[in-house]
């Protein structure tokens, strides 16, 4: 799935899509943008219908070819500022940051500021990447969930840590506070866009891609369990969708979740941190074991199943 961040995306129009109107069929394809962004990209030409422009109200024919070049909308920059940031290690090639929860990654439309991104650019003055709209970002994480993120500083650093991150030569280790108790061992599951519910992700064991997890119950009690989570993959809200998946969703994990154990227990957001990422640096070849504090609201959670 495309963000601002893709520049460019394709798809071939079906026969069910042939009578929908060009921005809604948009935002079905891309549902993480709405109509209206997808209003302006068609006014700008910035969508093409077999390198044509058409207008939002036309329509597409079966068999169609839509090209959709992303771009940010007025309201968004990527102007730095003056956020204070939790540092875990930096050098002059990059920076690892814990991330609070409640934070948005890189601007996008509804988030124009007030992102990781743009503490980043304050921080760090200039940023390198192949990304123009999120620059030195190698990987997300969710809006609520909290920890460490690595961003590159120059471009060779960047380049390489893409390249770490695709061949799994980083090792990811997440904390999660999940409903009841999860059995040991791997998940194997692979994860594909959810049929209907667009904005979501679902285990599809027909052609859904390849998505594994580790998993490790720490400590528990009649109700709860905090686990440790190795992504082994890194497909979109993959733990959230395999601990469901398994029946022992995140504790206030809005989407994901059980709606009775978040009103029972009134968690303020999912309770999941990215708690260490170990890896060679990208440059120097040294062995990194980088790790994040544990949030207070997490913690309360570590003490009370320990």
């Amino acid at each position: 799935m495309a963000t601002p961040g893709d520049l460019t995306d394709f798809f071939t129009v079906s026969l069910p899509e042939a009578e929908i109107r060009l921005d809604k069929l948009l935002s079905v394809h891309f549902p993480d943008h709405s109509r209206t962004y997808f209003q302006y990209l068609i006014e700008q030409g910035c969508v093409l219908v077999n390198g044509s422009v058409l207008k939002k109200r036309e329509h597409a024919k079966v068999g169609d070819e839509v090209e959709v070049c992303f771009q940010l909308t007025p309201e968004i920059s990527l102007e730095p500022q003056n956020i204070p940031l939790d540092i875990l290690y930096e050098d002059e090639h990059l920076i690892a940051v814990n991330k609070p929860a409640n934070m948005v990654v890189h601007p996008a439309p509804g988030h124009p500021k007030d992102t990781f991104v743009n503490a980043l650019l304050y921080h760090c003055q200039s940023l390198q990447g192949t990304d123009p709209l999120r620059p030195g970002i190698v990987h997300r994480l969710d809006k609520d969930t909290s920890g460490i993120i690595l961003a590159a500083k120059t471009a060779m650093a960047h380049a390489k840590l893409v390249e770490l991150f695709s061949e799994r030569r980083i090792q990811k280790y997440y904390l999660a506070v999940c409903v009841g108790t999860p059995k040991e061992g791997l998940i194997d599951a692979p994860i594909k866009r959810h049929p209907v519910q667009r904005k979501e992700m679902a285990v599809n064991f027909a052609d859904g891609k390849e998505a594994k997890s580790v998993c490790r119950v720490l400590g528990k009690n009649e109700q709860l369990s905090l686990v440790e989570v190795q992504l082994l993959t890194g497909r979109t809200h993959q733990i959230r969708v395999h601990l469901k998946h398994i029946g022992c969703p995140i504790l206030g994990d809005g989407v994901y979740g059980s709606a009775n154990a978040n009103k029972k227990f009134h968690p303020q957001r999912q309770l999941l941190h990215a708690q260490r990422l170990e890896f060679r640096h990208p440059i120097t070849g040294v062995a990194l074991n980088l790790s994040a504090p544990i949030p207070k609201d997490l913690m309360f959670y570590v003490e009370l199943l320990r």
